[in-house]
């Protein structure tokens, strides 16, 4: 992930914009036009009194010290080059004196400008540190995937804005979540917070994916049931719902949400996921006849899932013209898989002018490649005991066995991931027979 889209590039603001050497140059130059231009005019008096501003001016680019420095010496040059025009001291005192007055209330605003900047740093600093709990540093892999992607809250101070992703390492598979909750900013995120909790627990309990998505469900109805008693107004959440294992083949329940995209190497097959379409969005269920459905799809090695939320489309350029995923996917199909999520992220600055409207997630998704059977690390030589792990939360032996110490998967044969047995054959929860069969008899 790029360093721009969920973090600061520093914590720490300097005080000063320009090294002190190079400031003091700068208004010692400023001091010498004045005084050419007072000669020129004839005027010196007037015009070498605009040196009273000086000090204003290094207040909010400089630091304390530099404006002291810019002061005494606006201050002193001011009461020395009027006394040489010749002027009795009842005339110099008054513009001297409205120049101390100003360098005094300079050098107070500067301190309060760097305190306050101190304050934000502060802030931002314990952002970035519960963001970093609440949302998985990328890129990040897993023994099925490899998770790249862009976070860019449209509120910079905020760190967190309503549009959140995570990935769970569960006995059932690799579970990824990309969801948009219903406004944007800071008052979204109780609702982003609730999603994710129930995500998180969720994720490593069912074993189905219908029931991860009923616990999200029943997230935001909660949430909006204490919203609406404290005024608040009640909110939907749009999400994908996603489970990997060691098959090339995922699955995924959709919340409402905008349809993933692909990027093949073959750019003529580069395109949205052919899959049914969205259901209602998270706390909508109950305007819905239709229940929800887990749908199949294949994700060979090589092509990359691109999971997104409306920031992406939404995003417009300076004259109003909205951004065109679809036709740009055509154009990533050569780009290396490790460099896709960057290169995304400067074209779509690129396209609007660095004029972010919305909330921005994107996850690159890519496929780990098979590893050889029998081989170092894939789960079946020697030094792993198919099915000798403790039972899961489905009640099978060996479920936990898939994580192995060389990070890759080794599910006993003839153990489905979702609980079914005979090497896959049984496949009521994945829907191999029909991707459109309704699931929740699962």
């Amino acid at each position: 992930m790029t360093v721009s889209p969920w973090q600061p590039a520093s914590t720490r603001r300097r005080d000063a914009l320009l090294e002190t050497p190079v400031l003091l140059l700068m208004v010692f130059l400023a001091s010498l036009v004045l005084f050419t231009v007072g000669r020129l005019v004839e005027d010196e008096g007037r015009v070498v009194s605009l040196m009273a501003f000086l000090p204003p001016i290094v207040a909010v680019i400089g630091s304390v010290r530099q404006t002291v420095l810019t002061a005494v010496w606006s201050t002193g040059t001011l009461f020395v080059v009027l006394l040489g025009i010749r002027l009795d001291v009842g005339e110099v005192i008054p513009p001297t004196f409205a120049t101390a007055l100003m360098s005094a209330l300079s050098i107070g605003a500067c301190r309060y400008r760097i305190h306050r900047n101190a304050e934000v740093s502060r802030l931002r600093s314990a952002a970035a540190a519960l963001q970093r709990q609440l949302l998985r540093p990328l890129p990040f892999r897993t023994p099925e995937v490899i998770i790249d992607g862009l976070y860019q809250p449209v509120e910079e101070d905020s760190m967190v804005g309503g549009d959140i992703y995570e990935i769970a390492m569960s006995p059932y598979g690799t579970r990824v979540l990309i969801a948009d909750v219903q406004g944007k900013g800071l008052p979204a995120i109780g609702t982003a917070f609730s999603v994710l909790g129930a995500f998180r627990e969720a994720a490593q309990r069912e074993p189905d994916l219908l029931g991860v998505v009923d616990a999200l469900e029943s997230a935001v109805e909660r949430h909006n049931s204490f919203a609406s008693r404290t005024g608040e107004p009640e909110r939907f959440v749009t999400a994908l719902v996603l489970t990997f294992d060691e098959r090339s083949c995922g699955l995924v329940v959709n919340c409402g949400h905008l349809l993933p995209c692909l990027v093949c190497e073959d750019p003529d097959e580069s395109g949205p996921l052919p899959l049914a379409d969205p259901g209602v969005p998270l706390g909508l269920i109950g305007l819905s006849p239709e229940p929800r459905r887990i749908e199949e799809f294949d994700l060979p090695e090589g092509n990359t899932l691109l999971l997104f939320t409306d920031g992406v489309t939404d995003a417009r350029d300076p004259f109003g013209v909205f951004y065109p995923l679809r036709e740009r996917l055509r154009e990533w199909s050569g780009i290396p898989t490790s460099e896709l999520a960057a290169t995304i992220a400067a074209d779509l600055q690129r396209f609007t002018g660095n004029n972010q409207r919305d909330d921005i997630a994107l996850l690159a998704l890519h496929r780990v490649p098979a590893p050889v059977p029998g081989g170092e690390g894939d789960g079946r030589g020697p030094g792993t005991a198919a099915g000798g792990g403790e039972p899961g939360p489905g009640g099978e032996a060996g479920a936990s066995s898939r994580f192995t110490t060389g990070g890759v998967p080794g599910v006993p044969d003839g153990t489905d991931r979702d609980g079914g047995t005979g090497g896959g054959a049984d496949r009521s929860h994945a829907g191999a027979t029909d991707p459109h069969t309704d699931r929740t008899g699962a």
